[in-house]
C-alpha cells in the first residue's frame, strides 16, 4: 500500500470514539502534521466534503501527515451532535483529542514537538481559530471561516508587545461570491488584528470550480 493511502482510523476522543482519515506523504522525514476540520455538523458538513479533501490532499502533496475527522455525532463519530449553543467547545476537545493522538503515535518520527498546522473550512475554520488560541500552531489556515457566527476570539493585536512566537502564521482564503458566509464578516473579524485576507475572485462558499485556485493559494503559503 502507497503510504499516501489514506487509512480509517478511530480515535478515543472526550465523547467517544472519532472517525479519522490520515494518510502520510512519501518522506522518510514528515515537515509536520496537519489536522483539518469540515463545515457545519447541523447542516451536512463532513470530513468528505471537497473543500476539506482539497485542503488534506494540498497538505499531504507538501510533505505533512494530513489528518482530517468527523466531529461528534457525525457518521461513525459517537457523541452528541452540535448543539448550536456554545460555540463549539466540544468540538475543540475533539480536534485537542486528535492533535494529541497523533503527535504520540508519530513521536519517533520527530527529533522534537512537531510543526502543525491546523486548517478548517466555514464552521471548521472558525474552531480551529479557537484551537489555535489554546495552542500556537505553526500555521492556521481558515477557508471562510464563520468567524461572526461563532464568536471567533482573536489572534492578533497590533500595538500590543507579543512574542512573535505566541502569534501563528493565519492565512484566511474567502470568495467575493459567499452568500452563507457574508466577505464582509471575515473582513470585520481579521481588520483589527491586521490580518490580510486572500480574496478569490467568483468563488462561493464551496468554491465550486475555484479549488484549483484554492489549492494553489495553501500551497503557495505553505511551501518550504
Amino acid at each position: 500500500m502507497n503510504s499516501r493511502t489514506p487509512k480509517k482510523i478511530f480515535v478515543d476522543g472526550p465523547a467517544g470514539r472519532l472517525e479519522t482519515v490520515l494518510a502520510e506523504p512519501d518522506s522518510d522525514h514528515p515537515r509536520g502534521i496537519a489536522i483539518i476540520t469540515h463545515p457545519h455538523p447541523l447542516y451536512g458538513g463532513t470530513m468528505n466534503n471537497k473543500v476539506v479533501h482539497t485542503l488534506f490532499k494540498a497538505l499531504l502533496e507538501l510533505g505533512f501527515i494530513a489528518v482530517k475527522f468527523n466531529f461528534r455525532g457525525v457518521e461513525q463519530s459517537q457523541g452528541d451532535r452540535y448543539s448550536g449553543n456554545d460555540h463549539g467547545a466540544g468540538e475543540i476537545e475533539d480536534v485537542l483529542a486528535v492533535i494529541e493522538t497523533t503527535r504520540n503515535q508519530f513521536a519517533s518520527s520527530f527529533n522534537e514537538s512537531p510543526p502543525l498546522i491546523l486548517a478548517g473550512f466555514s464552521f471548521g475554520g472558525a474552531i480551529q481559530a479557537y484551537v489555535a488560541h489554546r495552542l500556537t500552531p505553526q500555521k492556521l489556515i481558515m477557508v471562510a471561516p464563520s468567524v461572526e457566527r461563532l464568536n471567533a476570539p482573536s489572534l492578533a493585536h497590533p500595538g500590543a508587545k507579543q512574542d512573535s512566537e505566541s502569534i501563528p502564521d493565519i492565512l484566511i482564503i474567502h470568495g467575493d461570491q459567499d452568500d452563507i458566509v457574508p466577505l464582509n464578516t471575515v473582513l470585520n473579524w481579521a481588520a483589527p488584528q491586521e490580518l490580510p485576507v486572500v480574496v478569490i475572485p467568483g468563488a462561493e462558499h464551496f468554491f465550486h470550480g475555484r479549488l484549483h485556485i484554492l489549492k494553489r493559494v495553501v500551497q503557495d503559503s505553505c511551501r518550504p
